[in-house]
């Protein structure tokens, strides 16, 4: 296989695209499932489905030969990976009708109530503001934004951390309540309103929790001083993933930072099956996911009609960013590079590859941002939520350590120039 450096000479080249082409495709949109409307496909279960051993075909339809010629289609296949990624990992993450929330906005404090089944779950988010009237784009951190705060401040972006734990625990399973009581799934505040939901998986509800901070800014209108057309959200590790499964799973998000995702993130789980002590299916923390994931662990991974590449892909046609750190064994990032690679073919045959990008880079600590990668995340930061449409964001960056490892392999519907 020859190097990245090749590849991303090659990428630069083929994303001179003409202005009306990118134009023609929206960066986000005003729904949170555009999809809603198309039927469920079917779902194999362990015992009728059948291996492939390299990466699914993102373009190929469900239960089908047909598969996505053009961007009008993708809409339809996006809603079948959507479903998958439900069924088989997370849960059903629940839609809500508006008029079942209540929003408001004291001082700089986002309150949203949601009520169903004489139940009512509040979440409550500080905004911090830049000075000025607005709208500003915003940066919603998933538990917290590891990102520099000067990306922020210096741009007038506003931002905005979503507390988890006021839907569902880190530690959905054997975790503790107030009184030191303990708690299990079923127990936390997401399933006082859905206790038909008491198998889902935490990050169903950390990105059903998201969406409701969205619906509340939606509610509030100008009063929240937010350019609802420029929202992005990041996180990092664990909340890495969640940030990924949020920008996924909401289509109201413009740009998605996912920094250091690993495992349950952007990491392939067929890849990661083959790689050392990594978090792989059956490795994974168990109360994140449904626990009929397990099912598919280890000799059945391959069984899966889908994998991570195309959760990935669901942020398409809007803007991602993947980071890693090829430090930490644990985080997979082979894994996570095949998976980017396969993925961004998704962006690359709609002509718009500039809004997907990866950098996996070492020597730096978990979470802690390396000055290397700092052009690279402002580079999206500019372009998707300022407007700057000269920003270069055709980013494919791996270090040393990952530069020859085997990709093609895993993606033998896509021929990557690797020359």
């Amino acid at each position: 296989m020859k190097s990245i450096k090749s590849l991303m000479m090659t990428a630069a080249v083929l994303t001179v695209i003409p202005a009306m082409a990118q134009k023609s495709i929206p960066l986000v949109y005003d729904q949170e499932f555009t999809g809603a409307k198309y039927a469920a496909p079917a779902f194999p279960t362990v015992s009728d489905a059948k291996a492939l051993e390299t990466l699914p075909n993102p373009f190929e339809f469900s239960n089908s030969k047909k598969q996505v010629k053009k961007f009008k289609d993708w809409e339809k296949r996006r809603a079948e990976i959507v479903r998958e990624l439900q069924h088989y990992e997370i849960g059903e993450k629940p839609m809500v009708d508006k008029k079942d929330i209540e929003a408001s906005l004291e001082g700089n404090t986002l309150t949203v109530k949601v009520t169903r089944n004489g139940e009512t779950l509040t979440i409550s988010a500080q905004i911090t503001y830049p000075e000025g009237d607005g709208p500003f784009p915003l940066m919603i951190g998933a538990s917290n934004n590891s990102l520099p705060r000067q990306f922020f401040t210096s741009r007038n972006i506003a931002t905005m951390n979503f507390r988890e734990s006021q839907v569902n625990s880190y530690s959905q399973m054997g975790g503790f309540g107030g009184g030191g009581q303990k708690k299990d799934r079923g127990d936390y505040e997401f399933d006082r309103l859905y206790p038909e939901l008491v198998d889902n998986g935490a990050y169903s509800m950390w990105t059903w929790g998201v969406s409701r901070l969205i619906d509340g800014l939606e509610i509030v209108g100008a009063a929240s001083k937010i350019d609802m057309k420029h929202i992005g959200i990041t996180g990092c590790s664990y909340a890495g993933k969640m940030a990924l499964w949020s920008g996924a799973m909401d289509e109201r998000i413009a740009l998605t930072i996912a920094q250091e995702p690993g495992g349950g993130g952007a990491a392939a789980w067929r890849v990661s099956q083959t790689l050392g002590k990594v978090e792989n299916l059956g490795a994974t923390d168990e109360h994140w996911f449904m626990k009929s994931m397990w099912d598919w662990k280890e000799e059945n991974v391959s069984k899966l009609p889908y994998d991570h590449h195309e959760l990935c892909a669901l942020v398409c046609p809007r803007a991602l960013l993947v980071l890693g750190n090829t430090d930490y064994e644990w985080l997979a990032d082979e894994a996570g590079y095949v998976s980017c690679v396969a993925a961004r073919e998704v962006w690359k045959k709609f002509g718009i590859e500039d809004r997907m990008g990866f950098s996996i880079q070492g020597k730096h600590g978990h979470c802690q941002l390396p000055q290397s990668q700092y052009p690279e995340v402002e580079a999206f930061i500019d372009k998707f939520l300022l407007g700057k449409e000269d920003a270069n964001t055709i980013i494919m960056h791996v270090d040393e350590t990952l530069k020859d490892k085997e990709v093609q392999k895993w993606i033998p519907w896509a021929q990557v120039d690797f020359k």
